[in-house]
């Protein structure tokens, strides 16, 4: 690949950044150099490997699904700094 320093304004343009002059001539050549490498990476045989989504096997780490009882609406609102009957009071954000 060979990415130039219009490749490397348009891609800021979309990210929004702002670059010197000096920043795209070096971003250019270390996305030249990463993309030089994904190419490298499309000549290993991977047939006949699984994909997987992640690099060691995970397990489940929740506690099991449950009933509870309700912690009931004055524990709820006991730190409420603001409050109306039952409910938490917020300031209003509308006009």
């Amino acid at each position: 690949m060979n990415i130039t320093v219009a490749d490397v304004e348009q891609v800021a343009r979309l990210a929004r950044l702002e670059l010197g002059p000096d920043e795209k001539g070096l971003f250019a050549g270390q996305m030249d150099a990463i993309l030089g490498y994904v190419n490298k990476l499309k000549e290993l045989d991977t047939d006949g490997i699984l994909p997987t989504s992640h690099a060691v096997p995970m397990e489940n780490a929740f506690r099991e699904d449950r009933a509870c009882p309700a912690i009931g609406v004055e524990k709820a609102l006991a730190n409420a700094p603001d409050r109306v009957n039952s409910f938490y009071r917020v300031p209003k954000v509308i006009e």
